[in-house]
């Protein structure tokens, strides 16, 4: 098992570009993600006050990709209208190699803490397809909760939410040990 401390996020950059295409034509990530242009071209050379897009790196290496937005003024109003205090998380890992070697925990732990390191974060959003039980199954074990099935555009989907208080309560049940 890797040591969460190697592993980083740092934000991402135009740099980036041919990364996240050749991720973006990964198998894995098609079959997560298949209907969205992320627009790498332009989105990567914004920054948005709203928008974090970040690269998870173990030891230096990029090993995947986070977008956390506050989807109450993200642009294009993906999440209809919600109440501020709610970040979204988008989260995968490049290559089919670093799959269920915990990589992804580690990575979805540290947005996790990202999120709720601002005091005005009350809940975390995630919305996986809904033929993707894995990724539901991934996100119940960090205690995120079904909400409901929704339509994003084309894609059927499920939304689960974290709520601050149950982060809180199983982060502490987690350092009494």
């Amino acid at each position: 098992m890797v040591h969460a401390s190697r592993i980083t996020l740092r934000p991402a950059d135009p740099d980036d570009l041919a990364l996240l295409k050749h991720w973006d034509e990964q198998p894995h990530v098609i079959e997560a993600d298949p209907n969205d242009d992320w627009e790498w071209e332009v989105e990567l050379a914004r920054s948005p006050p709203w928008r974090e897009q970040l690269i998870a790196e173990l030891d230096k290496r990029p090993l995947g990709f986070v977008q956390i937005i506050d989807p109450a003024l993200e642009d294009s109003h993906y999440w209809g209208d919600v109440p501020a205090g709610l970040r979204a998380i988008d989260i995968w890992l490049g290559e089919a190699a670093d799959l269920g070697r915990g990589y992804g925990s580690i990575v979805m732990g540290l947005a996790i803490e990202r999120c709720f390191a601002a005091a005005e974060v009350d809940a975390i959003v995630i919305d996986p397809l809904a033929s993707n039980v894995r990724a539901h199954a991934f996100y119940q074990r960090f205690g995120f909760k079904f909400i409901e099935r929704r339509r994003f555009g084309e894609d059927d989907c499920c939304v689960f939410r974290l709520d601050r208080s149950d982060y809180q309560r199983r982060s502490d049940h987690d350092q009494k040990g």
